[in-house]
């Protein structure tokens, strides 16, 4: 008798890679999303005849599943990866500066950079030198590392409020979603020393050149099929039980196997008590935000890719230019991470805080005319990783035979970044095939 097949609760990047790896491993998989895309977090719209993205979403060299996920989704050519790590620092007072990577082998790639970087003083630089290599020998895993938030880990070891401000925030936020003080130490090491301080290209950074609804959602819903998956779109799951079974849409669906890839949340509600007795922690992961700013100009206005941005309500700052399908003006995006500050202001508001901003950074936006501003919020775009949060992440197993969880919540070993989600999905898939395999020995 054929096998039912698997399936697979939530569209995200989680889901999609599993019923891909799932599909090549010859297991059948049921993909079913409750929204009628797929993607999760990482979807696009149409907005006057442009497609926006709902956030702007970059990778690093070093995101290894994610990049394996593209090749899959015939997605390699869709992104462009740089040569070399190169980030341009805005500040709010007009400068311009620069980090890159040198030509020294990891992990002293970096630290040329740090010993000549403008915005920091020189007694500043040195000091951020020794403690990238104090960084190095710090093991993520550690779960000291993991009450202990990075904000005093760096005032410790002599790291002064300009320094964090402008080095170790700009990362650090960017990667974890929640500021230096904020930030546990366990996950903000990894990060430094996976992408800044490990192979001398892991942090060379990639960014989509198509909009994100394509890089991931009709290219994973083709892959899928190909596969011989299925994908059910608007589709709402509201319960597991023994079997397993789903109730889909108020209809019971047998299952060989069931992956969870949803948000924490909607997992505690899915998952009963009796499959994961400690779901009611996962409430204690909560939630971080991001806010993205969106501009479009009658004209261009810098010719800047994208740069980072320090001593302003900017973040980050990308041209969405060409990706948008914008044929006349510049669009650019602003990315605005622990946005706790600005995720209920009013648009009107923000406009009020942000054009000003983005003016004293590029100063010919002054005579440009805006075409269109608005903002996109994600209430809930990770989960807070605070001192603490990593105890409470979850494995893919359950103690129900053939019940597994994925996300970029569970425990991956990365933060919550679309790196963790596609590993989470592999992991899932994985634990899937030997559940199967022993099922079909019995």
């Amino acid at each position: 008798m054929r096998e039912a097949p698997v399936a697979i609760i939530g569209g995200g990047l989680a889901g999609i890679a599993a019923a891909i790896a799932l599909g090549e491993a010859g297991h059948a998989a049921t993909l079913y999303e409750a929204r009628p895309r797929l993607g999760g977090a990482t979807h696009s719209f149409a907005r006057n005849g442009l497609m926006v993205d709902n956030g702007q979403h970059v990778f690093l060299r070093c995101c290894t599943a994610y990049r394996g996920l593209l090749d899959r989704l015939g997605g390699a050519g869709r992104v462009h990866v740089q040569d070399r790590f190169d980030v341009r620092v805005l500040t709010s007072a007009g400068r311009c500066e620069r980090l890159r990577r040198g030509v020294l082998p990891g992990p002293f790639h970096l630290l040329p950079a740090l010993a000549r970087y403008p915005l920091l003083k020189p007694a500043d630089r040195l000091r951020a030198m020794r403690v990238s290599l104090a960084l190095r020998r710090l093991d993520p895993t550690d779960p000291a590392l993991d009450r202990t938030d990075l904000g005093s880990w760096l005032a410790a070891h002599g790291q002064s409020d300009a320094a964090r401000r402008a080095l170790w925030e700009l990362f650090a936020m960017a990667a974890l979603n929640v500021g230096v003080e904020g930030a546990a130490l366990g996950p903000a090491a990894m990060v430094f020393k996976t992408a800044l301080l490990g192979r001398a290209d892991a942090a060379d950074i990639g960014v989509p050149s198509v909009p994100l609804g394509e890089l991931h959602g009709t290219a994973a819903q083709t892959a899928i099929v190909r596969h011989g998956g299925a994908v059910r779109l608007s589709a709402k799951v509201t319960a597991v039980e023994p079997g397993p079974v789903i109730m889909v849409d108020g209809t019971r669906v047998k299952a060989s196997a069931v992956i969870v890839a949803t948000p924490h949340e909607q997992a505690a509600i899915l998952v009963p008590g009796e499959a994961v007795p400690g779901r009611g922690l996962w409430s204690g992961l909560d939630a971080s935000p991001i806010v993205n700013v969106h501009v479009v100009y009658d004209r261009r206005v810098t010719r800047v890719p994208f740069a980072a941005v320090v001593d302003s309500p900017v973040q980050w700052v990308f041209d969405k230019t060409r990706v948008s399908g914008l044929q006349d003006g510049q669009y650019l995006a602003i990315s605005v991470s622990a946005a706790e500050r600005w995720i209920d202001m009013p648009t009107a508001q923000m406009r009020a805080v942000f054009v000003p901003a983005i003016e004293r950074l590029f100063p010919a936006a002054c005579q440009a005319r805006i075409i269109d501003f608005f903002v996109t919020r994600e209430r809930r775009a990770t989960f807070r990783q605070g001192p603490g949060s990593g105890a409470l992440r979850p494995g893919a197993a359950t103690r129900w035979p053939g019940l597994f969880l994925a996300g970029a919540w569970t425990d991956t070993g990365w933060p919550d970044t679309m790196e963790a989600a596609v590993r989470s999905g592999l992991n899932a898939a994985c634990l899937v095939r030997r559940h199967l395999k022993n099922e079909a020995a019995r």
